[in-house]
């Protein structure tokens, strides 16, 4: 079997948490009975939905689980209303099949009675069935997020209008596509697996069962990077450049707490808490922001050049004298925040120290120099970098992995900024505007720009040959795009 599924009435947002879980979806919810099974046939994938059906978090239902011979099934309910009976609807009258019908239409079919079970389930259309036939659908999922549910964790469909509709766990995302199937399947309440049966006695060996619902296609859902592209743009509209900035004074300016991002952000809190920290972001009165780069700089420069007054190695520099020194100049929170940044934290003695990071210091000096200028000499360049960094550390040009790009066809050569933050997300538009930019790459130099594109179990030589052609030139090989680029 290919995992297990959820069946909700679509559309589906959010999945929460009660005592197994919960599905959270728009609109009305028809009544589902306590148990159901399904069957299944060879998908066939079609383009995934659009995110528009996820709009708005309005009612809430609990799910349970249940056992079929292809594996474990999820399905959502409407919560009883209290003093609710919560009991399926009964059948209605209907014909039935007597045992020796039974083993006419065996006969008929060539089967052999012996090799299979002695309980045979007849099957019927509930009065509802046609009615509530685009009222359901069904979620396949892989064992572990099988698991998360029935700890009591949560997924959640994330997207706006605009997007792609993806659903998270707490630490992955996944891209969800719906999958036709050729046969019908099939909702039976109270229709047992044959390991069930065989597991209990059962008084009469032929069942009347009544079919609740159907579905010609349920989603499944597929690995994917997570889109974190946003975050930062969001981040972006109100950078933080200090407690005395008028834009600390004006409330216009867009804020965002971490529900915000939750809500904004196709991608798992684990996956977004991690990127928070590659930004340097840091959490303001219960606000995330990105500080301004020119004011990160100012607080970096404050503590190299404490470091050096006092002596101090790289390696160890005090929190508290820190604090007690530069506190007059900065709030004492945004110090250690750029102590975070460029170092690392550890205790000795009871006393809180950080390591400074040369290669992070090195890498934002050059980042400072190559801002303001389109295009740098690159001999130039190297001889005003190492003069700008803290005595004592040594720039090299693979510090600028993914920062900056040098051109050594250029005559001077020469070093320009190229942030691999400032690319397209999608795959085709990364390499399209990486061959716009230059004509042919060697590998060396386009890996820093599409490393953050390979997937699980992905290469960097896999996406190369998927998205360029390969040739040797002066016997280098470099690599150029596939398609023309306008």
């Amino acid at each position: 079997p290919r995992g297990s599924r959820v069946l909700f009435q679509q559309p589906l947002l959010r999945l929460g948490r009660p005592g197994l879980g919960r599905v959270r979806a728009k609109g009305k919810l028809a009544d589902l009975p306590g148990n159901a099974t399904a069957a299944r046939s060879a998908p066939e994938t079609r383009p995934r939905p659009s995110a528009r059906a996820f709009e708005t978090v309005r009612f809430l239902c609990t799910f349970r689980r249940v056992q079929t011979t292809r594996g474990a099934w999820f399905f959502c309910t409407k919560p009883a209303a209290p003093g609710a009976a919560g009991t399926p609807p009964r059948p209605r009258p209907a014909m039935r099949r007597t045992r020796e019908e039974v083993d006419a239409t065996l006969q008929i079919a060539k089967l052999n009675a012996a090799e299979l079970l002695p309980t045979v389930h007849c099957l019927g259309f509930g009065p509802g069935a046609s009615a509530a036939a685009g009222d359901f659908c069904l979620l396949e999922l892989e064992p572990a997020l099988c698991e998360q549910l029935e700890a009591g964790h949560s997924l959640v469909i994330r997207g706006d209008k605009d997007e792609q509709a993806v659903l998270c766990s707490r630490d992955k995302t996944y891209d969800l596509k719906i999958a036709d199937t050729s046969n019908m399947l099939l909702f039976i309440p109270g229709c047992k697996t044959p390991d069930q049966l065989q597991m209990e006695e059962t008084h009469c060996n032929i069942i009347h069962t009544e079919i609740f619902g159907f579905s010609n296609n349920y989603w499944e859902v597929r690995r994917c990077r997570p889109k974190l592209k946003k975050l930062k743009k969001l981040l972006m509209e109100n950078t933080y450049e200090g407690p005395d900035s008028q834009k600390e004074k004006d409330s216009s300016h867009p804020k965002y707490t971490t529900e915000d991002l939750l809500d904004r952000i196709q991608a798992s809190e684990e996956e977004i808490m991690a990127q928070l920290q590659v930004l340097n972001a840091c959490e303001i009165r219960g606000y995330w922001r990105i500080l301004e780069f020119d004011y990160e700089m100012k607080l970096l420069n404050h503590v190299t050049q404490l470091v050096d007054s006092e002596s101090w190695p790289f390696s160890k520099v005090p929190l508290s004298i820190c604090l007690q020194e530069l506190g007059p100049l900065e709030p004492e929170e945004m110090i250690e925040h750029c102590l975070k940044c460029y170092g690392k934290k550890y205790i000795e003695d009871g006393e809180v120290y950080f390591e400074l990071s040369a290669d992070k210091i090195c890498r934002a000096t050059a980042q400072m120099l190559l801002q303001n200028a389109v295009k740098f000499n690159l001999t130039e360049f190297q001889e005003v970098w190492q003069q700008s960094v803290p005595e004592g550390m040594v720039t090299r040009l693979d510090q600028l992995k993914g920062l900056a790009l040098v051109d050594r066809h250029s005559r001077p050569e020469i070093i320009f900024l190229l942030k691999v933050d400032d690319l397209p997300e999608d795959n085709q538009e990364r390499f399209n505007s990486l061959f716009s930019l230059r004509e042919k790459w060697t590998e060396g130099d386009i890996a820093p720009y599409i490393q953050d594109l390979c997937g699980e179990k992905q290469t960097i030589g896999a996406l190369l040959t998927k998205y360029s052609r390969s040739s040797v030139q002066n016997g280098v090989k470099v690599y150029n795009s596939r398609r023309p680029i306008s």
